[in-house]
């Protein structure tokens, strides 16, 4: 017994110290610390990028620039299976914004590695979860278990994606170097025999049988089980590295003084739970989604504090994770009705990367822990060497992490605040351990919600700092070692070098600084200053060059790599001051050049290192440059700011009406007819037929319904609607509006008992029509069923005197025109509904609408029904510029209405004013035309009798940036136009 102790213990030694790899390639493999590739370690710093949600590919690269500008070095995919499967044995992967070759491509160009999601369950918000929407009628089986029938049906999805992606692995030359499979799927019972193990097992294959080489992950979902670690109770569908979500810091859109609440127990769970692999984040919190009927984005301020990042994203690297992807980096929209019930239109998320494509502060912020985690190779292998409230610190305000690397020495203090969502000011000493004994820094602060890094032994190039108080931004390898230093303003930042000499001379440059050298007998010489609006620069005598920036300042820095590899090294770097935004940056000849954008005029820096280059180059431009004293470069470069954009005013509408539906004579003879009695659906109907509008082929959009009874006993109907939470809906009988439901914010389904009050019936075919708005299907969280929770009519009873019940003659239904046939590939299978306007293709580039009355939307309707505007207008932006636009509306107070924004084809905005929140709703360049005429339409769905009528219709630009990127985007292959196939439709 006690050998075979010794033996297992031997055995988790070798486990938890020796690389390891999956036995189908060594080039991406792993051991306690962190992942290696090709045989060196790498901190994996990354952000989720959702394509579907920004479906313009040029906009792809401009998204991964900014990844990469901003820190990251990797982007964290979600294949959605419902993006490219329309129908049943159809995927399409060559439309422009489905090409995730052009993607992988991009990412690869961008300098990003790639892990991808191909769930084939996704959940991140979208529709269904990402099941393909044909499944919802119930044909897909048991989601999410080892049934065959769902095995059937999501099998071809992972051999389509699988095929792509085994060819893009880093093994082929590509930048995939790991791959999940599902997600946030939890076990309880640990049984080899149960459905979930089964189904791990079953997807494992399938993406081996597709060629997948790379490791295989997994996320846990919150700390709510253990599921699939090698490391704990191991039955079946584990995977080889074992990854934990969580989103600790709360919601504080109504109260900024709420949230940031720290989780401290990452550390301590991975060290149960998955020993032997690194510390694996798969979705960590860099933002939060917004319900219909909550907050707005812009309101929730701590989420958008650059503090969040400072706070967060530290103090989890301080528990020694070394892989970690902020979800979501960059959300982008909820177009085309692509969203799950859960969210509205945007899909902001209040991630680092506006909706609008913008940098916001927080992904500054996020940059200067990126740039640190890049370059700090000691930080990669570490043990936690300590870590408790008042821990290497006097004041037991302050929590510290201590991490030492066990080959080097280094150690990596994080000084945070015990309680994390405090403000106050707190003033500590920390005593570090060094190399040459005990340092006792008695100048440490930390102002308000802030966190702070201490490194001891910590090497720049051909140095070494014996200590550093002052926050390593990042550090490079030139003609001489380059080192860049933040604080707070008036915050005191501390350092030593690690060298017998105690007499190193410096000499100072930029703004006015107190920066001092202190001899002290038992540490040599040791350095101190403090940090003043703008950047210092210290040139020593022992040859470092180092940078002292308060953290406002250092959001103007920029570190672009001189390779193409994820992988970059201190030797590796451009050093760039000044503009809002740094892409790219090479030399050629003698001239720096950089590619970028910027918002204001104003001074740009570069250190390159080397006096053979004299010229720095903006966006192609050469500039007036002149050679600062300790070598760096500097020019004035242009700004967005001062350039004049003009936008045109919205008028010239167009008009017609959307509800001939509603009419006596209105011909619905090619509808679907609605007789089934019934379903795949794990859900009953509440009457027969079914009238779920999946059973019918209708997945998405608004759906209309006519019934027809006889005779003039009916008096009233009893309809239930289930369109997902603030979908509403409207009913007519004969033509008179009889009433329905605004819908609400919480509410997924609505009842209405409708009376038909002086409704004149006839004694033949009395026709109902029913119009339902549909806000996505479900998620597999929502009960009974998630996405196979029905959408449509649940139930229809029509009632006649007493209370009887009669009966309906027959049922139609219509929907997006075509149902699955994927008539609109490039906009794809969610981007209509059935309203006449829809189907008939009035939202399409050329369609006349000479012969429509002209009136605007801000007229409006005097009662209730669907009315459709159109305009269109020109734009003419200068190619050198980004101006994000978008489109805002507005009504007023008490308006019961719904309204979808059509952008040259796009639905790219859901407007419900009385509900809400939001009224302004970004359109990038390639769906919005920047360089020439562009096709609004917008349809007013009035649902009370007093009508509606829009106040505000304006195109709105969010601010203007002087580019080196081309926003000129060729619109015509993403916009096809109308074409007469579509009157089939009416």
């Amino acid at each position: 017994m006690r050998l075979s102790g010794l033996l297992f213990i031997l055995k988790l030694f070798l486990l938890s110290t020796l690389a390891t790899d999956d036995g189908l390639t060594n080039l991406v493999s792993w051991d306690k610390y962190s992942l290696m590739i090709n045989g060196e370690r790498i901190f994996i710093m990354s952000g989720e990028f959702a394509y579907q949600r920004l479906p313009v590919p040029e906009l792809w690269l401009d998204v991964f620039q900014k990844f990469k500008a901003n820190g990251l070095n990797t982007v964290s995919i979600y294949f959605f299976w419902s993006y490219h499967s329309p129908s049943r044995g159809v995927y399409d992967f060559t439309t422009p914004a489905k090409d995730i070759q052009i993607m992988l491509d991009m990412a690869q160009q961008a300098g990003l590695y790639v892990i991808a999601r191909p769930g084939p369950y996704c959940n991140a918000e979208t529709n269904a979860g990402g099941f393909a929407l044909w499944t919802s009628d119930g044909s897909g089986g048991r989601y999410r278990t080892s049934d065959e029938t769902y095995h059937q049906a999501w099998l071809p999805w992972i051999q389509e994606v699988g095929a792509i992606l085994e060819r893009n692995q880093i093994t082929k030359g590509g930048p995939v170097i790991l791959v999940q499979i599902e997600n946030e799927l939890q076990q309880g019972r640990h049984d080899p025999n149960d459905t979930l193990v089964l189904y791990m097992e079953q997807l494992k294959k399938a993406m081996r049988d597709a060629g997948i080489v790379v490791p295989l992950t997994h996320n846990e979902k919150g700390m709510r089980a253990v599921s699939w670690t090698t490391d704990y109770q191991d039955v079946g569908g584990s995977v080889n590295i074992y990854g934990l979500d969580n989103y600790p810091g709360g919601l504080s859109c109504a109260n900024p003084e709420t949230g940031f609440n720290l989780n401290r127990g990452y550390y301590q769970w991975f060290q149960n739970y998955s020993f032997t692999q690194p510390e694996y984040l798969p979705e960590f919190e860099a933002g939060w989604f917004q319900p219909w009927g909550a907050a707005f984005y812009d309101d929730c301020l701590s989420e958008h504090d650059p503090a969040f990042a400072d706070v967060y994203y530290k103090s989890v690297i301080g528990q020694r994770v070394t892989l970690l992807n902020l979800y979501m980096a960059f959300g982008g929209t909820n177009w085309g009705q692509s969203a799950a019930t859960v969210v509205y239109t945007s899909y902001d998320y209040s991630a680092p990367l506006r909706e609008t494509r913008e940098v916001q502060d927080k992904f500054k912020h996020t940059k200067l822990v990126g740039l640190f985690t890049r370059v700090s190779q000691d930080l990669w292998k570490t043990n936690m060497e300590s870590n408790g409230t008042g821990n290497a610190v006097d004041n037991r305000m302050i929590w510290t992490w201590v991490l030492r690397n066990p080959d080097t020495g280094s150690r990596f203090y994080l000084a945070e605040n015990n309680i994390s969502s405090s403000r106050a000011v707190t003033d500590f000493a920390m005593t570090v351990n060094t190399s040459a004994g005990p340092v006792s820094i008695a100048t440490m602060q930390l102002n308000g919600r802030q966190s702070r890094f201490v490194v001891t032994d910590y090497p720049i190039g051909n140095m070494t700092l014996l200590y550093s108080s002052a926050e390593v931004l990042t550090y490079g390898v030139f003609n001489r070692p380059v080192v860049v230093f933040y604080l707070k303003k008036g915050q005191t930042g501390e350092f030593a070098f690690k060298s017998p000499s105690q007499n190193t001379g410096y000499y100072i440059f930029g703004s006015e600084s107190d920066f001092r050298a202190i001899n002290d007998t038992s540490n040599g010489t040791r350095y101190t200053y403090t940090t003043t609006g703008s950047a210092t620069v210290i040139e020593f005598s022992n040859g470092l060059l180092a940078y002292l920036l308060d953290t406002n300042t250092a959001y103007k820095f920029f570190a672009p790599s001189t390779t193409d590899s994820p992988v970059v090294k201190p030797n590796q770097q451009i050093f760039v001051f000044g503009p809002y935004l740094v892409r790219k940056a090479s030399i050629t000849g003698r001239n720096v050049e950089i590619l970028g954008d910027n918002d204001e005029e104003t001074t740009i820096e570069v250190y390159i290192g080397d006096t053979a280059i004299d010229t720095i180059q903006w966006n192609g431009k050469s500039l007036n440059t002149t050679r600062t004293p300790y070598g760096s470069l500097t020019a004035t470069i242009p700004g967005g700011n001062d350039r004049n954009v003009d936008l045109p005013t919205l008028n010239n509408w167009k008009v017609k009406d959307s509800l001939p539906e509603m009419s006596l004579t209105y011909d619905d003879s090619a509808w679907t007819v609605a007789n089934k009695t019934t379903t795949r659906s794990p859900v009953a109907p509440l009457t027969l037929p079914v009238l779920f509008s999946s059973d019918y082929g209708f997945y998405t959009g608004i759906k209309l319904y006519r019934a027809r009874f006889d005779g003039r006993a009916a008096r009233a109907v009893n309809l239930t609607v289930q369109g997902g939470a603030a979908a509403g809906w409207n009913a007519w009988l004969n033509s008179q509006f009889i009433g329905g439901s605004p819908g609400q914010a919480s509410a997924w389904s609505t009842s209405g008992l409708l009376e038909f009050g002086d409704v004149a019936l006839l004694d033949r075919d009395n026709i109902l029509t029913v119009v339902t708005d549909y806000h996505g299907h479900d998620q597999t969280s929502t009960g009974p069923a998630g996405g196979e929770n029905p959408r449509g009519i649940l139930g229809a009873t029509l009632f006649g005197e007493r209370s009887t019940k009669l009966s309906f003659k027959s049922w139609k239904i219509q929907g997006n025109a075509g149902g699955d046939e994927y008539i609109d590939p490039v906009r794809g299978p969610m981007n209509e509904g059935g309203l006449y306007g829809e189907r008939l293709g009035w939202h399409l580039p050329g369609f006349n609408t000479s012969g429509w009355e002209s009136e605007s939307p801000l007229q409006g309707l005097s009662g209730p029904g669907i009315r459709w505007y159109t305009t269109t207008f020109e734009l003419n932006i200068d190619e050198d510029l980004d101006v994000p636009l978008g489109i805002e509306l507005s009504a007023l107070k008490g308006t019961v209405a719904r309204v979808q924004i059509f952008v040259n084809g796009y639905q790219y905005g859901k407007y419900v004013p009385h509900i809400g929140p939001q009224t302004t709703f970004p359109v990038p360049p390639g769906i919005i035309n920047n360089r020439g005429m562009n096709t609004l339409s917008l349809s007013l769905w009035a649902q009370e009798k007093n009508g509606a009528k829009l106040d505000k219709v304006e195109l709105i630009g969010y601010d203007t940036y002087q580019t080196g990127f081309s926003f000129n985007i060729d619109g015509r292959k993403l916009q096809p136009g109308w074409t007469e196939d579509r009157l089939q439709y009416a």
